[in-house]
């Protein structure tokens, strides 16, 4: 995004803590493109004449008020209570004052949405460990398809401008991004002589006689290996290669890490020919979300195949615990994580479509590790909500134009295997397809 020369925006309160510079940040420069200047001095405030918000407890009378919110102001993470506020039809929280410019704290809300701070609290979680979707506090009020952060900085930016007409903020644009994690890089082929007879055991066991087929026909170069996808997906994507980024597991095999070996020949050579084409990040494996030092090696690895820093990450399973996963990714020199999003819905887990900073609460600062949050998972749509491709196309073309209304980034998250366009993934292609034509439009828009 381009830099503007645009007029600063003054922000006034009592303290302008951690808390304070990472929201009022993120929403004015990373989401509206505006610099800011913070003032902690009521007379200066009082006297500027730019462009000013003040946010604080008591209405100054110079600027737009906004009565704010403690949450901003804490150093610790104590429970937050959630009382709604009906605006534009929608459920948010944190009321103000009758002299706000808002009827909400927006900056609160914010705040509380990207930190993730309702994860930290967590008291249940799934199988996986996982915080539990229906537990998100979007998912409660249905604002979960929104992105409500996003539509929040826009609001902001409209009562700035009715107070102050020479107040300008930049017009971005939308951006896809399609991601492709390889949890498995072949059904069949490539595979140890002991998994392949494991594998052959359990069809003939199991009387899976068209896997038993499918197996023989790919040993005997037949037919393609069904997960095989590869050459489709950089045929489809083209010229458009710097959209796509895929996530490779490369840990050791266990319960819920079935990748080929990373000692594997055909495997390395794969990594390679696809990081010579694309961007190529990690794919932390399941069982090194609890042992930091498994990751470093993994990391290691995967360097040494690609010959590069291994910077961009997404975990298996979407495991993710807050805050020891970011803090162990940060000091093992990861700074993009694609994690942020839900396993069993689709929609805005964070709130925003916008890439943000890893705020980490419990030692109350910002970080360098950024996350971008994804839309929609292949295996959510399938596997977990049970739509048929063209529903899922349905539902992923209403997320995309929310996306558009407020030209943030849409990112998808897909499998290779999910793309074999056989079997249960039958017809999944075209959805595939359809995200990027729709993208292109879009961007172009």
């Amino acid at each position: 995004m381009e830099n503007t020369n645009y007029i600063k925006l003054l922000i006034f309160a009592p303290e302008i803590t951690a808390r304070i510079e990472y929201t009022f940040e993120f929403i004015f420069k990373n989401i509206l493109g505006v610099d800011l200047v913070f003032s902690s001095n009521q007379e200066e405030f009082q006297k500027s004449e730019l462009p000013k918000i003040n946010y604080s407890a008591n209405n100054l009378l110079s600027g737009l008020f906004l009565k704010a919110h403690s949450i901003l102001f804490d150093k610790n993470i104590p429970a937050q209570e959630i009382e709604i506020v009906e605006y534009q039809q929608l459920q948010l929280f944190f009321p103000t004052s009758n002299d706000s410019f808002l009827p909400f704290d927006p900056f609160a809300t914010t705040f509380y949405l990207i930190s993730r701070y309702e994860e930290y609290l967590a008291k249940t979680t799934d199988e996986h460990e996982r915080f539990t979707d229906s537990d998100n506090t979007l998912v409660r009020l249905g604002l979960q398809k929104k992105p409500i952060v996003d539509q929040m900085a826009y609001w902001i930016a409209e009562k700035i401008s009715e107070q102050f007409p020479e107040f300008k903020f930049r017009e971005r644009t939308f951006q896809l991004i399609t991601t492709i994690d390889i949890d498995n890089a072949w059904a069949f082929k490539n595979k140890s002589l002991h998994i392949s007879l494991g594998g052959i055991a359990k069809a003939v066991f199991h009387r899976h006689w068209n896997e038993l087929k499918q197996r023989i026909a790919v040993f005997f170069r037949l037919r393609n290996d069904p997960y095989d996808t590869y050459k489709y997906i950089l045929e489809t994507y083209q010229s458009k290669l710097d959209h796509l980024i895929f996530f490779f597991l490369i840990g050791d095999r266990n319960q819920f890490d079935k990748n080929i070996s990373y000692k594997n020949k055909p495997f390395r050579k794969l990594i390679a020919n696809l990081a010579s084409a694309c961007k190529v990040g990690i794919h932390p494996s399941y069982a090194s979300n609890d042992k930091p030092w498994l990751f470093e090696k993994e990391k290691e690895r995967l360097e040494k195949i690609i010959h590069q820093p291994v910077t961009q990450s997404r975990q298996h399973f979407l495991k993710l615990k807050f805050p020891k996963t970011y803090q162990n990714l940060l000091k093992s020199g990861i700074t993009e994580d694609y994690t942020m999003g839900f396993a069993s819905l689709t929609g805005f887990r964070a709130g925003t479509c916008t890439p943000f900073p890893f705020f980490d609460l419990s030692r109350n600062k910002s970080t360098e590790l950024i996350i971008h949050p994804f839309q929609a998972m292949d295996v959510t749509l399938k596997n977990y909500m049970h739509l048929k491709p063209k529903e899922a196309w349905n539902l992923i073309e209403e997320l995309m134009l929310e996306v558009k209304k407020v030209n943030g980034t849409f990112i998808s998250l897909w499998h290779n295997e999910s793309l074999k366009d056989s079997g249960q993934w039958l017809e999944w292609r075209k959805v595939f397809e359809q995200i990027l034509e729709k993208g292109l439009i879009l961007e172009n828009e």
